[in-house]
């Protein structure tokens, strides 16, 4: 029999009804009731208590191919969570133990342990888990020290830049010797955080004029490393400005991400040819064999305060899916994350 305390009957979950065509819609969507079920022979039943929402599950609600299979019509969504064990029939699982999974958008879930991680809430945040010390804090550390090959004196450029990954790709460079960090970001008070902050040399609103000119006036020396979360004018103007050798590390395109007609490409690809650039993009799937390094150097960055972090925190499961049309509009600054 399972260790369990009282177990809920009734769970509520976010299903996908529709493929939105475009920015998606509330019609899309339906939060619905449904049974919660005993764990298994190997399973845990865990209390969601934070729940992530991240810009690339817009492409898993596509059919399209890409990288990770589509949401499944009429079924619950999924993501990133973190919550507390309610019932376990899983060997070295307790109630009461806290998990990293992946079955959110829902306020319980029914996993096999195999595919949890425990995390420590006396270490850190729970939260944390999600954000700078979670996928979102890996993506940032292996897409600028490994594909974009980051080296001590770079000039870095960061498009997205007061968002959970950039604003610590910016940090990182800027503690492992960067020359010159540089951001963009959606609104004069997250250009201020980006500076006050976060310790950016340079950052400026990308709607205040076209972004090549205020990249060229940021650094007028050019850019050794861009890490790209926008796509569209940004890449551009990255390669406009690109230095010699330069590397450029694709890790997101928000700006295409709900175009119904392909966008047209940068027309300044000819450049790479002058400047030898390379242009690589990434998964952070593909690199998690430098997850132990990551904790084990950016850790004491976070718990000694030297690299900082902000989450912008929407309160209940009725409100997923606003949180997350939040992030495709740029409303968060830092993580979105939904708490339960």
């Amino acid at each position: 029999m399972p260790e369990s305390a009282a177990l809920p009957s009734v769970s509520r979950e976010w299903h996908l009804l529709s493929r939105p065509v475009g920015w998606p819609k509330p019609e899309d969507f339906a939060l619905v009731e449904t049974p919660v079920p005993a764990p298994s022979e190997g399973e845990v039943l865990v209390r969601n208590e934070y729940l992530s929402v991240d810009p690339y599950m817009r492409g898993r609600m596509s059919a399209a191919k890409s990288y990770a299979a589509p949401f499944e019509l009429g079924e619950a969504m999924q993501g990133g969570a973190i919550g507390e064990v309610i019932a376990s029939n899983a060997e070295g699982i307790a109630v009461g133990d806290h998990l990293l999974h992946f079955l959110g958008w829902r306020k319980y879930a029914v996993l096999d342990a195999r595919n949890a991680v425990k995390v420590n809430p006396e270490v850190a945040p729970l939260s944390t888990y999600l954000g700078v010390l979670g996928m979102t804090g890996l993506t940032a550390y292996a897409g600028l020290l490994r594909t974009a090959s980051f080296k001590e004196g770079d000039i870095v450029f960061v498009s997205g830049a007061a968002g959970a990954v950039g604003s610590q790709v910016g940090q990182i460079a800027k503690l492992k010797g960067a020359a010159r960090v540089i951001g963009s970001a959606g609104s004069d008070e997250k250009v201020k955080l980006l500076v006050e902050e976060y310790g950016f040399d340079a950052a400026f609103n990308y709607k205040s004029g076209p972004v090549s000119e205020q990249l060229r006036e940021a650094a007028p020396d050019g850019i050794d490393v861009y890490f790209d979360n926008v796509g569209g004018d940004h890449l551009e103007a990255a390669i406009g400005s690109l230095n010699q050798g330069g590397r450029i590390a694709v890790c997101g395109m928000i700006s295409i991400y709900n175009n119904t007609e392909p966008a047209p490409g940068p027309r300044n690809l000819a450049r790479l040819i002058q400047t030898r650039g390379r242009i690589e993009g990434f998964l952070v799937g593909d690199h998690y064999d430098l997850q132990s390094q990551f904790v084990q150097e950016v850790g004491p960055w976070v718990a000694s305060g030297r690299l900082k972090y902000r989450e912008t925190i929407v309160e209940g499961i009725e409100n997923n899916l606003e949180a997350f049309l939040g992030v495709l509009r740029g409303d968060n600054t830092g993580k979105m994350i939904v708490k339960l």
